[in-house]
């Protein structure tokens, strides 16, 4: 493993542990009181195991307008959040850490395996 490999693990590494804390943060802060409000609370999207309506939220209070409106125009339309709802239910903070947890958590979850693939090809070396 190249010094400049193990840097950039070590950054996403950081990254995953940070991410971590936002989901914790994220999920108490803002979805415990999404989830107590009766407007708001079935408007959270499927969740597919425990946890997953703060994915759900942070995304549908992150992606920029016009995707949202093609994932509700889709037959899938029931697994997401709705972002509607949420926006009237939500502060600019719970919105900006939405933003924050979720592209975080994207370009990590995107990143450990291109490094991982990266590595396995040899990109770093000498």
């Amino acid at each position: 493993m190249s010094s400049i490999e193990s840097l950039i693990f070590s950054v996403l590494l950081l990254n995953s542990f940070i991410c971590m804390v936002l989901y914790i943060a994220f999920g108490q802060i803002t979805v415990r009181k999404l989830r107590r409000n009766k407007n708001t609370k079935d408007s959270l999207g499927i969740e597919y195991a425990s946890g997953w309506d703060i994915i759900n939220v942070a995304q549908a209070l992150s992606l920029p307008t016009y995707i949202i409106r093609k994932l509700r125009s889709s037959s899938l339309s029931p697994l997401y959040a709705d972002r509607e709802v949420l926006i009237e239910n939500t502060t600019r903070f719970d919105r900006l850490l939405a933003f924050v947890f979720y592209w975080l958590l994207m370009f990590t979850g995107v990143s450990l395996p291109l490094l991982a693939l990266a590595g396995y090809l040899d990109l770093f070396s000498v």
